[in-house]
């Protein structure tokens, strides 16, 4: 007998091939929305919550859902992206509008956030699908770039010391709030701060 998961499924494919091809110019915002959706009840509900309570979040078909994604593994892949993206692209924008060592400082809080989004795919992450593989992989093609140009700036105005790997605080920053987040996001939060602090110790000022 077919499980409730995949006669959903089955149902929100065909509906998803009767419907016809977006053409709208907001057909990204659309997505985009969908995946905000998607990553809402993720952390609310986990990856395994039921595909039409995405679709109702979003406000858009269950159809709709399964024609950007017909695999659930898909849908999580691209809204763990979509988090990667937007915490690398925020490094330029805070580059552009603080100076380096607030813009170093406010980056750190914001990959926070992104642990925290992290957190709520994490039995979708360690489950073993090979559709999860090529993530570290992107993780790293986006993250370490975007922290490397803020930590080179801030070291440049003397801000922090010079002998960083942006690997390394990746890597300390993502223990910290995986750790912290036990007691709440503020002390993540506050924990991380404390780091940002520890990398002005022997900073040369210019």
């Amino acid at each position: 007998m077919m499980s409730d998961e995949r006669k959903e499924q089955e149902d929100g494919r065909r509906a998803g091939e009767r419907a016809e091809k977006p053409v709208r110019a907001d057909a990204k915002r659309n997505l985009d929305g969908l995946l905000q959706a998607a990553m809402t009840v993720f952390a609310s509900s986990g990856v395994d919550a039921p595909v039409r309570e995405i679709a109702e979040k979003a406000g858009v078909g269950i159809g709709t859902v399964y024609r950007h994604f017909p695999e659930r593994s898909d849908l999580v892949v691209a809204v763990f992206r979509r988090e990667i993206d937007a915490c690398a692209d925020a490094a330029p924008i805070l580059a552009a509008e603080h100076a380096p060592g607030e813009a170093l400082a406010r980056w750190m809080q914001r990959f926070v956030d992104f642990i925290a989004a992290k957190r709520g795919l994490a039995a979708a992450l360690h489950s073993g699908n090979p559709a999860f593989d090529p993530l570290p992989a992107y993780f790293q093609q986006r993250l370490h770039p975007a922290l490397r140009s803020l930590l080179d700036a801030a070291a440049a105005a003397g801000e922090v010391r010079t002998d960083i790997a942006a690997e390394d605080i990746l890597n300390a920053a993502a223990s910290l709030s995986m750790h912290a987040y036990a007691q709440g996001p503020e002390h993540a939060r506050r924990m991380v701060s404390l780091l940002v602090d520890g990398l002005r110790y022997g900073a040369v000022p210019r």
